[in-house]
């Protein structure tokens, strides 16, 4: 049996994207894990496209790529490419492991559809704990909002502070309170 060989040191979480709210590899970063060229997977993928719908591959558009780029994921290289490259979700990594069917895909496809599990797993506990601040902070500004209206209350008279021997100015402020007053006081 022929030993594989995958890099270790590449980290393929780095080659996955979100391209029209998918997530997907793109075919050069596939092929360099697959260690073949770039257009025995598009062939590959030609002729086989029966077994790869839109769900598991497709081509990306001049806006995708130009997205991508915005994205320091696709490079501009001189003279640009001959064609727009394809990208691969998970199920379309699974497709077109079963179709190259060396030792290699294979074992690249199962690091690969990790990775992806990974990722998924990932920006959901994110989605989580995003979700959880959000009810917390929304929790705590409407305990803020009530405190604030309840001292608001006390803005006329919170700036009254009495010493010794001003009964005066004490009786005074109480008949201002009884005479601001509408119906009852509550003490």
């Amino acid at each position: 049996m022929n030993e594989v060989i995958v890099k270790e040191d590449i980290k393929i979480e780095d080659m996955i994207f979100e391209v029209r709210g998918k997530q997907v590899i793109i075919d050069k970063d596939l092929a360099k894990l697959y260690q073949v060229e770039t257009r025995i997977i598009n062939q590959t993928v030609k002729r086989n496209i029966a077994r790869f719908p839109e769900e598991f591959c497709f081509q990306l558009t001049k806006e995708d790529v130009n997205d991508l780029r915005s994205q320091f994921v696709i490079s501009k290289t001189r003279g640009g490419n001959r064609y727009l490259p394809y990208v691969f979700t998970e199920q379309g990594v699974a497709m077109l492991s079963a179709l190259l069917n060396s030792d290699i895909a294979i074992t690249t496809s199962i690091k690969v559809i990790n990775a992806f599990v990974a990722m998924r797993k990932y920006i959901s506990n994110n989605l989580l704990e995003q979700r959880h601040y959000k009810d917390m902070l929304l929790r705590h500004d409407k305990e803020i909002k009530l405190l604030q209206n309840t001292f608001s209350k006390f803005d006329t008279f919170s700036n009254e502070i009495f010493f010794d021997g001003q009964i005066w100015d004490a009786h005074s402020l109480l008949l201002d309170i009884f005479n601001t007053s509408k119906e009852s006081i509550t003490i």
